[in-house]
């Protein structure tokens, strides 16, 4: 069995142990591992079957598992390439959801971090998807620059909307681009993964063993993870525009105005830094479903109560 695959179904961890757990897989330093050290790493895990995460005895071990399953794709095994590996997702996306938020005169200077921010965000769902399906390349790089395009129109759209009927109410103004990004953040991973819920992906039972493709679980997956995205920029968005509406009342900004940028920029790093962790933990890594709720063909051909898919980041 896939190592990353046996960790996820056999360690059953709480919401809080799944925090923890993904405080550690996105560690910078993730970023700079050799592929040397983790092919060593892996054949480490494939070499010792029983290998624990709590086996606290072995600092080997535990070192093993973090850097495979920060690195490596559960249903491909193949090694993520660097800056769309989780531990990569908070740096890259940090600055792009505080430029997306900034107030502008015209609508010109917000395509750029628009199309960063989507074209990233798109890739990463895609790489760091489910990947048991059969799919072409093409085939993701023409379902890549369609949900590229259509996502960065509906999150210019508020901006749009402001620029063209001159909006200056402050619930509009600063509410609206905060409601487009949650939403469109939320979309984006259901059409960037929509091959699926209509191809079906891999269920199995405790042992690993692939019992057949499962267009529901498909479904369970994709939207489990959108909700986790729609939480993660939603608070990401929110947040700091809160404490920008009050810090502007405050005397140290009517002295130091370009202060404000600091602030935000700041408290953006800082909500991301801590819903980052959080988002990812909502849902576990290796979702679990009832095989009554399968297909036919999947019930009839298993005795077991419960299945497993790999839910994707």
């Amino acid at each position: 069995m896939e190592p990353n695959v046996r960790f996820w179904i056999t360690e059953r961890q709480s919401f809080v142990q799944r925090f923890l757990q993904w405080m550690e897989l996105l560690d910078p330093t993730n970023l700079v591992l050799s592929i040397e050290k983790i092919e060593k790493s892996r054949q480490l895990l494939l070499t010792n079957q029983d290998a624990s995460r709590h086996d606290v005895e072995d600092q080997r071990i535990q070192e093993a598992w973090k850097r495979s399953l920060s690195t490596v794709h559960p249903d491909s095994s193949k090694l993520i390439p660097v800056p769309f590996r989780p531990a990569a997702f908070l740096p890259f996306t940090a600055p792009m959801v505080f430029l997306s938020l900034l107030s502008v005169k015209n609508l010109k200077s917000m395509i750029l971090p628009q199309v960063s921010f989507y074209t990233y965000t798109t890739a990463f769902n895609i790489i760091n998807g489910n990947a048991s399906y059969n799919r072409q390349p093409y085939e993701s790089i023409l379902l890549g620059t369609g949900v590229i395009a259509s996502s960065t129109f509906f999150g210019l759209l508020p901006r749009f909307l402001q620029l063209r009927f001159s909006l200056n109410n402050i619930l509009t103004r600063k509410a609206l681009p905060v409601v487009f990004l949650t939403q469109v953040s939320a979309v984006n991973v259901i059409a960037s993964r929509s091959f699926e819920p209509s191809r079906g992906i891999e269920v199995m039972d405790k042992e690993g063993n692939v019992i057949g493709y499962s267009r529901k679980a498909g479904t369970k997956a994709v939207k489990d993870t959108a909700t986790s995205r729609a939480v993660l920029f939603g608070t990401s968005a929110f947040i700091p525009e809160v404490f920008s509406y009050f810090f502007k009342r405050t005397q140290f900004f009517q002295q130091y105005p370009w202060s404000l940028w600091t602030l935000k920029l700041s408290c953006t790093i800082l909500v991301m830094g801590l819903m980052v962790p959080v988002s990812f933990s909502i849902f576990p890594q290796t979702g679990r479903i009832q095989c009554s709720m399968l297909e036919k063909e999947i019930q009839s051909a298993t005795q077991e109560p419960e299945l497993f898919y790999n839910r994707g980041v």
